[in-house]
């Protein structure tokens, strides 16, 4: 049994997870979804929260449990994950990246409007087809009004990663799209984001098949996927 703390990406809380915890429950392991701090909270009570913030409220979970972890970070998640295992490298087991790579230290989540000192959710025109493409119109409707704004420093802020072996710490990308070959040729264009991925000592990539949120459109094969993932 595996104690899994599930990271949400931006506008996303601990809910987002619902659909795949009954399958990971039913695999033996305990899920620990997380909402992280200033999520759906206005700009007077948001403002002063930064991505360091975020990722020491996944190291206090990490601490609150005995042994080792795996972290499961969709999307910007992934950058708060792949932070906690740089502070916590002999207390993860493994990273999981759901539809994000294992970031450089520097890189930011990305740029995004925002609109009263916060960043609401921009609306799923706003991504590329690739990434929606499997999200029909019932669950755009579904799932839109769930989003959530996040803290305005939170996206840009640069995660800076400062142990060296984090390199250690095996590490599993769910792509939604593409297979390992596609992915290292894609990252190739960022030299940071391909040296730090190539100084990973055990890395896995597995294809889902699936736009950017699989955790709406096929819970079962990301659940399935995570899994397959956790070490035995």
């Amino acid at each position: 049994m595996t104690d899994l703390i599930l990271i949400p990406g931006l506008w996303l809380d601990a809910s987002s997870w619902e659909p795949i915890l009954p399958a990971l429950e039913a695999a033996g392991h305990r899920p620990h979804p997380v909402t992280l701090p200033g999520v759906g909270a206005p700009a007077e009570q948001s403002a002063h929260i930064r991505l360091a913030d975020w990722i020491d409220a996944v190291v206090a979970r990490i601490d609150d449990l005995d042994g080792p972890v795996v972290l499961v970070g969709h999307s910007g998640g992934g950058n708060v994950a792949y932070g906690a295992a740089d502070r916590c490298v002999g207390k993860v087991a493994r990273v999981v990246l759901v539809d994000t790579m294992p970031p450089a230290s520097g890189a930011s989540i990305s740029e995004f409007p925002a609109v009263d000192g916060v960043v609401p959710f921009p609306g799923w025109d706003f991504f590329d087809e690739e990434d929606v493409y499997d999200i029909d119109a019932p669950t755009r409707e579904r799932t839109a009004p769930r989003m959530k704004t996040v803290p305005a420093h939170v996206p840009t802020d640069e995660l800076l990663l400062v142990d060296d072996a984090r390199f250690t710490v095996p590490v599993t990308v769910l792509s939604g799209g593409h297979d390992e070959a596609a992915l290292r040729e894609l990252i190739s264009q960022w030299p940071a984001w391909r040296d730090a991925f190539d100084a990973i000592e055990s890395v896995e990539v597995v294809r889902l098949g699936t736009g950017h949120w699989p955790q709406f459109t096929r819970p079962e094969v990301l659940a399935q996927a995570i899994v397959a993932a956790v070490p035995s």
